[in-house]
């Protein structure tokens, strides 16, 4: 069986096709620029060069038709009719209440998926424009949507509600939702898969860190609390987000600078985080290259960044009444030994000692604590595209 996994943005398409046989990529791509000019599709095929087309898209249903295009080539492609497309599977970044499991796509579920636009404006416009481009251009095709909130919808009424007039919950649906769902339940499963060990009964706090970046605490297999809020910007300290701010700040700045929402709106997304701090970039590569050289606001930033993860892990362990695993993953998480290195510096009390040697480790599963560690300590690549794969085959194959 093969099954596409498209996650579309606003002005971007990541595709991946996979043979759930095995599990196996047969090509993967992602098309840029739609909807402005100097649209760019870039495909690969395991084995072979990359296949770049330069071509303005319009919209995202021509976006679809080229990375369709892309995987029908006879050189470059995966396949040579559109028959062996068994399923489609679309990363859907919002299911609020209303999803707490991936869902087969048809018209009601569509409309549900809108009545979420509001809480998130960004993504899900730009993720429902890419399912509805599919079903046009793929009428026969069964399709499901893998939702980045479902994994988080086991979370206790205690982790989700906001101290605010209980009213506007029932009204309003303001209540945490957290993101990166799929990862967190990616590398999660993987765990239980390297120790051999069931989930049930254990206490994992997993660090989804990259420039977007989230923590979980996972009890028993399930989400238990997490660090985004109602929208990807509380948490830690992130890219280009804030994270965790008073939130008096927002009118405070209306105020005195004469800010609209909107610009505050911006401010807090896309010029605050480890940029903000440290003036240099929202890549940590940068920051680190930077700090080395002697910048204080550079060193700030990382060590900012660093000191919301350890705190966020030690309130976690304290909310489940232990831990036994620690797991680092995405961007970050995976590939850089010092941050990892500085996350766990001073969490000893709990039990997380890491190996200086184990950790020199970047991009590939690995465990990285002492032997006496009482917390075991892992760098996991996630792998969300597998995951929405797999939730796309079970509901497709029934």
């Amino acid at each position: 069986m093969n099954v596409l996994v498209i996650n579309c943005g606003s002005s971007s398409l990541k595709y991946q096709l996979i043979n759930m046989d095995g599990e196996k990529v047969l090509a993967k791509g992602l098309v840029e620029r739609i909807g402005i000019s100097g649209g760019l599709l870039k495909h690969e095929k395991p084995g072979f060069d990359k296949l770049v087309i330069e071509e303005d898209l319009k919209n995202h249903k021509e976006a679809v038709n080229l990375m369709l295009k892309a995987l029908l080539d006879e050189k470059y492609g995966a396949i040579s009719s559109m028959d062996e497309i068994d399923a489609v599977g679309h990363r859907v970044v919002h299911g609020a209440e209303k999803f707490a499991n991936s869902a087969l796509i048809d018209d009601e579920v569509i409309d549900t998926m809108k009545e979420c636009i509001s809480l998130a404006p960004l993504h899900n416009p730009p993720n429902i424009t890419g399912i509805e481009a599919c079903k046009e251009l793929m009428p026969d095709v069964p399709m499901v949507a893998v939702f980045d909130t479902a994994f988080h919808q086991t979370m206790p009424p205690v982790s989700f509600i906001y101290p605010l007039p209980y009213e506007l919950y029932e009204e309003l649906k303001i209540r945490r939702y957290g993101f990166h769902g799929t990862s967190h339940q990616y590398v999660s499963e993987r765990v239980a898969d390297l120790t051999g060990k069931s989930l049930e009964g254990t206490k994992i706090v997993t660090c989804h860190l990259g420039n977007g970046a989230s923590l979980t605490a996972i009890k028993d297999g399930k989400s238990f609390d997490t660090s985004m809020g109602m929208t990807p910007l509380e948490g830690l300290v992130m890219g280009t987000r804030c994270g965790d701010i008073d939130p008096a700040i927002v009118t405070f700045l209306i105020n005195k600078k004469n800010m609209t929402g909107e610009e505050v709106d911006n401010l807090m997304n896309k010029k605050s985080g480890v940029l903000g701090i440290s003036g240099v970039s929202n890549d940590f590569r940068d920051i680190e290259k930077e700090a080395g050289k002697g910048n204080t606001r550079a060193q700030l930033a990382l060590d900012k960044y660093a000191y919301t993860v350890r705190k966020y892990i030690g309130s976690y362990a304290a909310a489940m009444g232990g831990l036994d695993y620690l797991v680092f993953t995405a961007g970050l998480g995976e590939n850089s030994p010092p941050a990892r290195k500085q996350v766990c510096e001073g969490l000893e009390f709990l039990g997380i000692e890491i190996d200086d040697e184990k950790n020199n480790t970047r991009g590939k599963e690995a465990e990285i604590s002492k032997d006496g560690s009482k917390v075991k300590v892992f760098v996991i690549p996630t792998n969300e595209e597998v995951m929405i794969a797999r939730d796309t085959k079970k509901l497709t194959s029934k």
